[in-house]
């Protein structure tokens, strides 16, 4: 099965399976990342899912109404920002690397 690696914010890294098809959102929330709140439920309108990804393991760019919320995130990064309900993953994100943010 694919996996991601996921950094939380006391910098311990953690490996997480995932299924294609999955989005990144549920697979960081099924894996008991409480930091990821989602209030919006992946909807894409409330930026509490942000993360960062590291650029050499992603390579889609984020669509218009995502970069908008994000610019107004804290801990926005414009080469790293995501929101992590609108990342699907697929066989190809297998080593994808996801560092939490804080949602503050």
């Amino acid at each position: 099965m694919a996996h991601i690696t996921v950094v939380d914010r006391e910098g311990q890294s953690q490996k997480v399976e995932f299924k294609p098809g999955d989005t990144l959102m549920e697979v960081l929330r099924e894996a008991n990342y409480d930091e990821i709140q989602a209030l919006c439920g992946g909807s894409c309108s409330c930026a509490t899912c942000h993360v960062h990804v590291e650029p050499q393991t992603w390579m889609e760019s984020a669509e218009e109404n995502e970069t908008l919320l994000l610019e107004l995130a804290d801990d926005f990064d414009e080469l790293k920002s995501r929101l992590s309900c609108q990342i699907e993953l697929v066989e190809e994100s297998d080593g994808l690397l996801v560092n939490l943010v804080d949602a503050d």
